[in-house]
């Protein structure tokens, strides 16, 4: 493990113990808003070390364009292309001490990082993006392990909530929310199963707003017996045609991918400098 990436992930570990009774107790009753569980901590790294990860960030050419009435974003892990700094966050944020404060926190054991960045790595949107309510898929591509926790850190400076590209948790229903700022050196955790609906408003605003996104695994299912989904979406509640929509596509995507399982048996190693 190189300096940066250990300084980092000791910084992590000190904001969050510093916090630890504050974020458990937000998470646990967190659940009576919507039913899904979450906390966030503020000012997680020094300010200016979230702001050289800020000023890391590539620029949206260099990144993969998501395009469709699901969402309209930009993502990468494609880090040996970018500064090291980029990668050294994202698996600060992977660190076994990071991943045992966190199961302090959330109560859920056996944690897993993503290490091979199946479902992980930088996102940006801007003016116009959006990410519409959806369910993540419940496994990585092996199937061996559940997806459990989303952990999304936002470097954006200044970024405010009348600026949209905020991250929006939904009940089952997909008709009521509670909306979570994306506010400049935050890390937001929130648990991930079946019905842990979440979304990114619309950008509206001519500026980026970027984030480091993690998730982490385990053998255990987060509801205690087994299921299994593609990542499935939905409209907001005034967008009828589009909900119709989403419903038929979500069943039909889970049934090809029932039929047709993807990259059983073989993980994609991501192979930049983990050190």
């Amino acid at each position: 493990m190189n300096e940066i990436l250990n300084n980092l992930a000791e910084t992590i570990v000190s904001s969050l113990e510093k916090n630890k009774g504050t974020l458990k107790k937000q998470f646990m009753e967190s659940s009576l808003e919507v039913g899904v569980r979450y906390c966030y901590l503020d000012q997680l790294l020094p300010e200016k070390t979230a702001f050289e990860i800020f000023e890391s960030f590539p620029k949206k050419e260099e990144m993969r364009k998501m395009s469709s009435f699901r969402e309209e974003k930009y993502t990468s892990k494609n880090f040996d292309q970018f500064k090291p700094l980029l990668a050294d966050i994202t698996f600060a944020i992977q660190d076994p001490r990071v991943i045992s404060i966190v199961e302090e926190i959330t109560g859920i054991k056996n944690q897993i990082p993503d290490s091979t960045l199946y479902a992980g790595g930088l996102s940006l949107m801007e003016k116009d993006n959006f990410l519409n309510p959806h369910i993540d898929n419940s496994h990585e591509q092996t199937r061996m392990y559940y997806r459990t926790l989303n952990l999304l850190y936002y470097v954006t400076p200044d970024w405010k909530l009348e600026y949209g590209g905020n991250l929006e948790l939904w009940d089952k229903k997909v008709k009521k929310n509670v909306t979570i700022v994306s506010k400049f050196n935050r890390l937001v955790i929130m648990e991930t199963n079946p019905w842990s609906w979440h979304s990114v408003s619309p950008v509206v605003v001519e500026k980026q707003r970027v984030c480091v996104s993690n998730y982490y695994f385990s053998a255990d299912s987060p509801i205690g017996e087994p299921y299994f989904n593609v990542t499935s979406f939905n409209g907001r509640p005034n967008q009828k045609i589009r909900r119709m929509y989403s419903y038929f596509d979500s069943k039909l995507r889970n049934f090809i991918r029932y039929l047709f399982p993807k990259g059983i048996g073989k993980v994609d190693v991501y192979h930049g400098k983990k050190q």
